[in-house]
Order: C-alpha cells, then sequence, then structure tokens
C-alpha cells in the first residue's frame, strides 16, 4: 500500500498511542523553543538522545510506552537554521527507522517550518517525495 499523507488541525499529542512522533531538533538537543520544549517536557530522556551522538543529518529516537520518537537533526545549534539538504538527510533517515522497525503511521508537526522558516509546499513535496513508495500513513497537525 502506498504512502498515506493528510493534513489535519489538531494537537499532535493527541494521537494514539500506537502512532509514531517525529520533529525537527539541533545536534546540541537544545530543545529551549517552538513546539520542541513541548517533546523535551513530555518525553524527556534528553541524555539518552544526547548519547547516540548523532550528527546532522541524522536522526536520533528514543522509545515512550512502545511508540519511536524520531528527532530529526537538521541543523548544529539551536540558533541555526536547516537546509533543504539536512532536512532531507533527516528524512531519509528516519524513512529507514521506520521501515527497519515497521513503523507504519507517523504523526508530525509542519517541521521546519515555524522557528526554522522553511517553505512549507517544498517541505510537504519533499517529505510526500521520500516516503511516496512505502507503506506510511503520516498526518501532519496543524493548530
Amino acid at each position: 500500500m502506498p504512502l498515506v499523507f493528510q493534513e489535519i488541525p489538531g494537537d499532535l499529542f493527541s494521537v494514539a498511542s500506537n502512532v509514531s512522533l517525529a520533529h525537527c531538533v539541533s545536534q546540541d538537543m537544545s530543545m529551549s523553543k517552538g513546539i520542541a520544549t513541548l517533546f523535551r517536557n513530555k518525553f524527556g530522556q534528553i541524555n539518552e538522545l544526547k548519547n547516540q551522538n548523532v550528527s546532522v543529518g541524522g536522526c536520533a529516537y528514543i522509545i515512550s510506552n512502545d511508540r519511536h520518537i524520531f528527532y530529526l537533526v537538521t541543523k548544529e545549534k539551536y540558533f541555526y537554521k536547516p537546509t533543504m539538504k539536512t532536512l532531507e538527510s533527516s528524512l531519509r533517515t528516519m524513512r529507514d527507522l521506520c521501515i527497519k522497525n515497521n513503523i507504519h503511521h507517523l504523526a508530525m508537526p509542519r517541521i521546519g517550518c515555524g522557528l526554522d522558516k522553511l517553505n512549507w509546499d517544498q517541505v510537504s513535496r519533499l517529505i510526500q517525495h521520500i516516503f511516496e513508495e512505502d507503506d506510511i500513513e503520516i498526518t501532519i497537525y496543524t493548530i
């Protein structure tokens, strides 16, 4: 079954517990602004994430109550901005992790488009392109 991609208004954190979550972070795992602070406060495990030592363009993750939480490392420091290239690399890494871990449901905000200022139309097309042949349902939650 090919990719199902949808965008809906709602609370990202209200999704079913079998849906994995994803968002963008800096390599320093600061998570001091934007939606990242909500992820930090809700899921913690910051030392576990830092110990994975993921470089820019990679993807760290934790497991919380049988759910994968993906941290797309798209920039070096929290005050830097990502590029479409670093986002693409992180998304491809996350895609491989989804396949490896048999993940078929993923929810995320409009990644890279809040404080990071990337263009949502470009990001949306990129996500759909990377996952286009995968059996996964991706839901984008907007406020």
